[in-house]
């Protein structure tokens, strides 16, 4: 079965070779939202799905690109580990080979990391149908270039992702979640201190005058943190950072355009509209109608820089401008990649 999707695979990108057609690489679509419009043929990749190898004495976990965030997850849980990254599904059939190609992260990303930094190995389909395979199953296998990190969001214009190894973490054995009432400037003046000192802090947020932090470790280091800092305890700490990370608490329901900026943690933004802050400050996701040109005006000012999450009219380029060296390596890769430029068209960059 796994042999026959294979070859039909191999089909698709032939055909769209051949025929000069760009292919749009598709899990369960839950992220179809995120960057440019989707174009071209679909190539479905859900029915190319189960868990290869899992080995929790190892902390590493191998599946297939249609394997959902789900299946893995639950897998994961049986065995008090998890997905370090914690990443959005946004949907309940979000499957690996997303959550690679988009490389978001959830809350838990400014005291663990990101996905690009758990991808130990991939199996992907370049744009010339063949099957190539990048690192492996440990943290230090690599000789040269990482390739296989590149494919963490590289929203499928790099290759059609086929299999992911992913290094794993034990799951917290205590957590807690607790709030204070104070301003923005004090907010950022706290979460950064409290990042310079030995606490278990494994996530902020702060919106509307309340800043909130979660502590994950060892159940006496909780505790311990919870007297020093002190701070209104809140018992439903799960359900709020599940409402942050799929984007399904109260905040994320305006109607303007969603940025995403990624700005130093200290910097102080002036921009109309509701801004909630992650990351201990370096995540500020905004709601607002102000122009493109604008948003990214006051991004760069501190250093930053700003994409269109979500919007019905997007700019002509959702991401961040790049330096024109950079995107020459960009260009330079994906020629390498996908040489004949069917895949993914225009969901990083309208000429890419």
């Amino acid at each position: 079965m796994v042999e026959l999707i294979l070859d039909q695979f191999t089909e698709a990108i032939r055909q769209a070779i051949a025929r000069q057609r760009p292919v749009r690489i598709r899990g369960s679509g839950s992220k179809d939202f995120y960057g440019g419009a989707p174009q071209g043929e679909v190539l479905d990749t859900t029915a190319y799905r189960g868990i290869i190898d899992y080995a929790p004495e190892e902390l590493v976990i191998t599946a297939r690109a249609g394997t959902s965030l789900v299946e893995i997850e639950a897998a994961l849980a049986a065995n008090g580990q998890m997905l370090p990254f914690e990443p959005p599904h946004f949907g309940p059939r979000a499957t690996l080979g997303g959550c690679v190609a988009a490389g978001l992260s959830g809350p838990r990303r400014a005291s663990l990391g990101a996905v690009r930094d758990f991808v130990l190995g991939v199996q992907i389909m370049d744009g010339n149908a063949d099957q190539l395979r990048f690192g492996g199953q440990v943290m230090k296998n690599v000789a040269g270039y990482d390739v296989s990190r590149l494919m963490a969001g590289s929203l499928g214009t790099l290759g059609l992702i086929l299999d992911v190894s992913l290094k794993v973490l034990p799951r917290p054995k205590a957590e807690a979640t607790v709030q204070f009432e104070c301003d923005e400037a004090q907010a950022l003046q706290k979460m950064n201190r409290w990042a310079g000192e030995p606490l278990p802090i494994s996530a902020t947020c702060y919106h509307d005058q309340v800043l909130t932090l979660r502590l994950s470790g060892a159940e006496t280091a909780v505790q311990a943190a919870q007297a020093k800092l002190g701070g209104q305890a809140l018992a439903a700490g799960e359900d709020f950072w599940r409402g942050i990370r799929e984007q399904s608490a109260n905040f994320f329901r305006g109607n303007a355009p969603l940025w995403r900026l990624s700005v130093p943690s200290t910097a102080a933004l002036d921009l109309p509209g509701k801004c909630l802050i992650e990351w201990s400050g370096a995540l500020r996701w905004v709601f607002t109608e102000a122009e493109a040109g604008v948003i990214r005006a006051a991004a760069e000012q501190v250093h930053g820089q700003g994409t269109m999450f979500r919007g019905t009219a997007k700019p002509q380029s959702v991401f961040h401008p790049l330096p024109k060296p950079l995107m020459d390596v960009h260009r330079r890769m994906k020629r390498a990649f996908d040489p004949h430029g069917i895949f993914n068209l225009g969901r990083m960059y309208s000429d890419f």
